[in-house]
């Protein structure tokens, strides 16, 4: 970001605001608020910005997304309809710590641009901490929130605002062997238990050498997946006052049965080193039953040139203790305002664009990313696309902890006791024990970036 490179600027218009803010009233009646960092919108008597006359330039910094020209392509959409806002893509890399970073210093330093930015589902209490995103809420109608597909404005929320408009998501999904699970006459299992007994009668009937594989290594994915098992069990990590409750039964049950999943031999011993790239590699050469992944694992697995089971897989919400349809942590990315944008109402009309039905439509349909839109989401012909926008309305989502701004340390503090719990280098309420002390450290800090 700072020696940030100009892609281009390419033509956009500004349309007003469709029937969400339609309500809204015009400029007749409107005043003027501002933010604690001194954005100013013009509001009418309903507290909500009125964007029939949004103009100017919006400066949108993104990083690629999966396929090329997803962002250009949206662009070119938005510039057909709305003729008074140009819109310049401004490049960012892949690495997301390096994006929080750069754009914690540029946008902490008082720069103006990039007025829009697009940033992880875990950066909103970070961000909205330090100042350096805008309260959408304090700006957009509540019934612009409504369009959002459940639990993914609580995950872009801290401390009763909204800084993130969820853009795409990503989530957990449960991928298995269709041929396998037929000849041993098995349905796909809608708990964990019923995973596991059947992991083990394909793997004694020699039909499959794992039986699943998932990401068990000291990283962020360690974190997702226990979140996962965790809710499933009825636990959480903060508590509503943020204080950290993860040494609780619930945790314990959830770890545990990690754990027993490499000592029973369902899942290798080298899982405690898997990212998703390891375990996809394991279930796409045909070596597992089962594996846990986001949901680009559906193309991996269906590409002849990396994969042997081409044609051989299904795929189903994640189980759950007990059954069925578990819960499935939220990945993916959010559009975030800086508080110091010269053009608020082009800025905000930009997101509300992107978020609607048809930049919705288009990533689904043209690129198959999972819309945040559940109206996009429920659509007969998003769902025709491939087997994970079939089903992706079914999932239920859950966020990860990240309504600390020490969100970073909470994670690390995670996914490094509980890897030392999975290889066996300590015990499962040891493990539990040393992360609450540590979490409790992490969340007592200032949350700095």
């Amino acid at each position: 970001m700072n020696s940030r490179t100009k892609l281009g600027t390419l033509g956009l218009s500004v349309l007003t605001l469709s029937a969400l803010v339609a309500g809204c009233g015009t400029a007749a009646n409107t005043a003027t608020n501002t933010t604690s960092n001194g954005t100013s919108g013009t509001q009418n008597a309903s507290g909500t910005v009125d964007l029939s006359k949004a103009s100017g330039t919006v400066v949108w910094a993104a990083s690629p997304i999966a396929q090329t020209g997803i962002r250009k392509t949206l662009i070119s959409e938005f510039e057909k309809t709305h003729p008074n806002i140009k819109v310049q893509l401004v490049e960012l890399p892949n690495n997301t710590d390096t994006n929080r970073q750069s754009l914690a210093t540029e946008i902490g330093g008082g720069a103006t641009t990039p007025d829009v930015y697009m940033g992880d589902v875990i950066w909103p209490a970070q961000f909205g901490q330090n100042q350096l995103a805008v309260p959408l809420n304090k700006y957009l109608p509540s019934s612009f929130f409504n369009r959002f597909a459940s639990g993914l404005v609580q995950g872009a929320s801290y401390k009763g605002n909204v800084y993130g408009a969820p853009l795409f998501v990503d989530s957990g999904f449960l991928y298995y062997r269709k041929d396998l699970l037929q000849k041993a006459g098995l349905q796909p299992p809608q708990s964990w238990e019923q995973l596991m007994s059947d992991a083990q009668t394909l793997q004694k009937k020699g039909l499959v050498k794992y039986g699943f594989v998932w990401q068990g290594a000291p990283y962020e994915g360690l974190t997702c997946d226990f979140m996962e098992y965790l809710t499933d069990a009825g636990g959480q990590v903060l508590n509503s006052q943020g204080q950290p409750t993860i040494d609780s039964p619930q945790a314990q049950k959830a770890v545990s049965f990690m754990k027993s999943l490499i000592t029973s031999g369902v899942s290798p011993k080298a899982e405690v080193t898997f990212q998703e790239a390891q375990s996809m590699n394991v279930f796409d050469q045909g070596n597992a039953a089962f594996l846990r992944n986001w949901d680009y694992a559906w193309s991996n697995s269906q590409n002849p040139a990396d994969s042997k089971v081409v044609g051989k897989v299904g795929v189903e919400p994640l189980p759950t203790f007990g059954g069925p349809n578990g819960h499935a942590t939220i990945g993916g990315w959010d559009l975030y305002v800086n508080p110091h944008t010269k053009n608020l109402n082009a800025s905000l009309e930009f997101i509300n664009w992107m978020t609607g039905v048809q930049a919705q439509t288009i990533l689904a349909t043209k690129y198959s990313e999972i819309p945040t839109n559940a109206a996009v989401q429920n659509d007969p012909q998003v769902k025709k696309v491939n087997p994970v926008l079939n089903i992706v309305s079914q999932v239920k989502l859950v966020s990860r902890p990240s309504q600390t701004p020490s969100y970073p340390q909470v994670s690390q503090a995670i996914y490094t006791n509980v890897n030392q719990a999975l290889s066996g280098g300590t015990s499962v309420s040891a493990a539990l024990k040393k992360a609450q002390q540590q979490i409790q450290s992490a969340v007592s800090g200032n949350g700095g970036l």
